[in-house]
């Protein structure tokens, strides 16, 4: 039997990225805090914070399947959050402008009465026009996108701004559908009966 799904995320474009494939699930957000200063590589930073968000709720409801996941921006092997305000924000469209950078996804899906956990990542590059002073402050202005990694959202009036995508675009929004799905029907198809 497939048990009932938990997305352990706040993001409404990881909600709205699911219900675009019929998944049914709750949202119960995770309340990690990832620390930027923590030592490790940016594909093992992305699934180790993916699989802490998905084992704080998968620890709360073991029958369910969890699913966490969490988004980076890396430029030049630097990682970029989600800015802390304005001025970051800037800084960080400024250094991205004209450039090419990845965007790592760490996804990970645990069903703790099953002891079953998968864990992987997917990795997108994206290249950036350059982009003018006066458009990154018109986007910060108009978009507000404090609450995007990198600073900023590819679905959104900053698609103008994008010179090409290699990889999943998905992935880019917030949450690589494709690998996901494969991850999950293969897991359903071994364990769910």
């Amino acid at each position: 039997m497939m048990p009932p799904i938990i997305l352990a995320s706040s993001s409404p474009r990881r909600k709205a990225l699911l219900q675009q494939i019929d998944l049914e699930f709750e949202v119960k957000p995770a309340t990690i805090h990832e620390d930027f200063g923590l030592d490790l590589p940016p594909d093992q930073f992305a699934t180790h914070y993916a699989r802490l968000k998905a084992a704080e709720l998968a620890r709360q409801y073991p029958d369910h399947l969890v699913i966490g996941a969490d988004t980076i921006v890396v430029l030049n092997n630097r990682i970029l959050g989600k800015p802390q305000d304005e001025a970051e924000c800037f800084t960080m469209l400024s250094d991205l402008s004209g450039n090419t950078h990845s965007v790592i996804t760490g996804v990970s899906l645990q069903w703790a009465v099953r002891a079953i956990e998968d864990t992987f990542h997917e990795t997108t590059a994206v290249t950036f026009k350059s982009i003018s002073d006066n458009d990154i402050h018109y986007y910060i202005r108009n978009y507000q996108p404090l609450d995007k990694a990198g600073s900023y959202g590819i679905q959104d009036w900053f698609a103008t701004c994008i010179d090409r995508v290699e990889g999943c675009f998905y992935n880019v929004v917030g949450f690589p559908l494709a690998s996901f799905f494969s991850h999950y029907r293969h897991l359903i198809n071994q364990y769910g009966n």
